[in-house]
């Protein structure tokens, strides 16, 4: 397939289902859906995120010369922000990074004063082991302009060396993130922020086997919040929890599915949609698309996006009567380029 083919819009006829992950209904069905190539420069583009921002669209995902390391042992990934105003013709208004650092994961909010904020992971690397990480984060009023990244404090504990605020997600005035220890055996717990900096610890998750990247979001009605979490231990099933304020007394259920950098949206007070990477044929991962049960967790297949190799990290927004998706994958180059799928929402009713 050529470039430009490539970066054309496919028109792609959607599968109803490619399998069960449980006994539950599945479309009946097929639809058309759009997915475009929206980024494709040479380097190792990977771990998207995708908001709309004062009427523009934008898209944040990490590049590099590889997953984590370049050819020559070191990893130094940069964070890039493209910019759309319809979703089709993107343009780059940020590419930031340090020598000696890997920035990685950007995950992108509005803050309550309305400015965008993205999030970013950091580890430094010495023989390629990792010595630290840290959550950093930075600001932009327009969309074209980013403060300088700076380093998020947990309770002002200025020592933390290996942790991550993964994604950040606004209620009510205040910020909820979860924030996972990269030492499997200590955890995860669950912050708040007002200002995206300074967060505190609202409480621990009682979870086993090395919970780590999660998604937090909110019932429209009833305002309890719901979050999603991988694992990389045990079994490796993702684990579902819902709670309400002040957001410390969960009930887990264990997911019948493994995550890799997960992401949902609530549809309604009973169901949501979220896209992960699909590990069911093992050595052959793709990005997928659920529909699930907001009460227990359980989720049905529904599409499998087109993708291949390395691949995942999605971001995901409703826009009018589309669900768009970011994500990443190989399946067309040799290096992970960025996608943008557009799936419309009576998918999903």
């Amino acid at each position: 397939m050529t470039m430009k083919n490539r970066q054309s819009v496919a028109r792609i006829l959607l599968l109803s289902v490619a399998f069960l992950v449980l006994c539950s209904p599945a479309l009946a069905q097929h639809y058309e859906y759009d997915v475009q190539q929206i980024w494709s420069n040479g380097t190792y583009s990977s771990f998207t995120d995708l908001i709309k921002y004062k009427g523009t669209f934008y898209c944040a995902f990490r590049e590099g010369r590889g997953h984590v390391f370049d050819e020559r042992g070191k990893a130094e990934g940069k964070i890039r922000i493209i910019a759309s105003k319809n979703g089709r013709k993107w343009h780059s208004v940020l590419l930031v990074g340090e020598d000696g650092m890997d920035y990685r994961d950007p995950k992108l909010s509005v803050t309550p004063d309305g400015r965008l904020m993205v999030s970013i992971g950091v580890s430094v690397y010495v023989d390629r082991k990792a010595r630290a990480q840290y959550s950093y984060v930075c600001f932009s009023s327009d969309g074209r302009h980013y403060t300088k990244p700076e380093r998020c404090l947990v309770d002002d504990d200025h020592s933390r060396r290996h942790d991550w605020i993964w994604r950040v997600t606004w209620h009510d005035g205040i910020g909820y993130a979860v924030d996972y220890f990269t030492q499997p055996e200590q955890g995860c717990w669950l912050l708040s922020t007002t200002d995206g900096i300074r967060y505190t610890k609202v409480c621990s998750f009682d979870i086993p086997d090395f919970p780590n990247e999660a998604t937090v979001r909110f019932l429209p009605e009833s305002g309890r919040m719901a979050v999603m979490v991988r694992r990389d231990a045990g079994n490796g099933m993702g684990y579902w929890a819902t709670a309400s304020s002040p957001y410390t007394q969960w009930e887990w259920h264990q997911m019948p599915l493994r995550l890799g950098g997960p992401d949902f949206l609530l549809l309604d007070e009973n169901h949501f949609v979220a896209c992960s990477r699909c590990l069911h044929i093992p050595g052959h991962p793709t990005t997928s698309v659920y529909t699930g049960d907001a009460a227990t967790g359980r989720v049905s297949q529904q599409f499998v996006l087109p993708s291949a190799g390395d691949t995942s990290y999605p971001g995901m927004l409703v826009e009018r009567n589309e669900l768009w998706i970011s994500y990443y994958s190989c399946h067309e180059t040799e290096w992970p380029s960025i996608y943008l799928a557009r799936i419309p929402m009576k998918c999903f009713k």
